[in-house]
């Protein structure tokens, strides 16, 4: 099996060593870097994986993944450049970064793969989207996708697409935490206890996420089931649409794709 370094070990270059290692991959196999030296021991003794400096990642494996912040990437390809050899594949994780922005600053031709994922990860539920770049081909992207697949679903866009992507589901288990956090606290107003609104809640979104995903209705025909003449759900819809919820969460997400069109020039 390839090798695979995880260059930056915060939550979500952890969450893809977890996953790749639940998944089967051998700790041998997955090589970590890690900035401070506590973290690093973490890493040791939680999966049992080798963490080296940045030079002997990049030596060493197959398949490289790039896990900084967006606005640490730089100054890792500066360390990472130097030492890559030209038949390595590089992998993406952070929010904004163009590909072109890594080729730029590493060896001629080195294949890159920007990938959106997002924190179910953790859970093996993540939605993962990548984009080849100039020098990526098939053989890069299904090397990808098996790196992602354990850990979730994938799916192949153009990289135009990308900021949407991050705004739409990089950032959407926030906007349904966000929700569920409403709801609750709803619950809570309505005269339930806190933890009975919580596992309502939390049952019924899991219920409705199942629903969408396996009967493959569009969510209008399933609401509209809910949704009885004169009743609870269509007087709850109407105050939803007087409060310009739909309104909002169109503008939320125009402003999370607009930050990353930020993000990718470095602001």
């Amino acid at each position: 099996m390839e090798r695979v370094a995880v260059l930056g070990t915060g939550k979500m270059g952890e969450a893809l060593l977890s996953g790749m290692l639940r998944a089967g991959r051998r700790p041998a196999d997955v090589l970590v870097t890690a900035r401070r030296t506590d973290r690093a021991e973490l890493l040791r003794e939680r999966y049992g994986v080798q963490v080296v400096a940045t030079e002997e990642a990049a030596k060493a494996a197959d398949t490289v993944i790039l896990a900084v912040k967006p606005q640490d990437m730089a100054a890792l390809l500066d360390e990472l450049g130097p030492h890559l050899p030209a038949d390595r594949l590089v992998v993406s994780v952070a929010a904004g970064i163009p590909t072109q922005f890594i080729e730029r600053r590493l060896v001629q031709d080195v294949p890159v793969v920007r990938v959106m994922s997002n924190t179910p990860v953790l859970v093996d539920e993540a939605m993962s989207a990548m984009s080849a770049g100039a020098h990526a081909g098939e053989e890069h992207l299904r090397r990808t996708e098996e790196i992602f697949a354990p850990v979730g679903k994938t799916i192949r866009v153009p990289e135009s697409q990308q900021d949407a992507v991050t705004a739409l589901s990089g950032s959407g288990p926030a906007y349904f935490f966000f929700l569920v956090e409403a709801m609750i606290d709803a619950g809570i107003l309505l005269g339930l206890p806190r933890a009975v609104a919580h596992d309502l809640i939390v049952q019924t979104a899991i219920g409705a996420a199942v629903m969408l995903r396996d009967t493959g209705e569009h969510p209008v025909t399933l609401r509209e089931a809910v949704t009885s003449p004169a009743g609870t759900t269509i007087n709850a819809i109407r105050e939803l649409e007087n409060h310009g919820v739909r309104a909002a969460m169109l503008a939320a997400l125009e402003a999370a794709r607009d930050r990353g069109r930020e993000l990718a020039g470095g602001e």
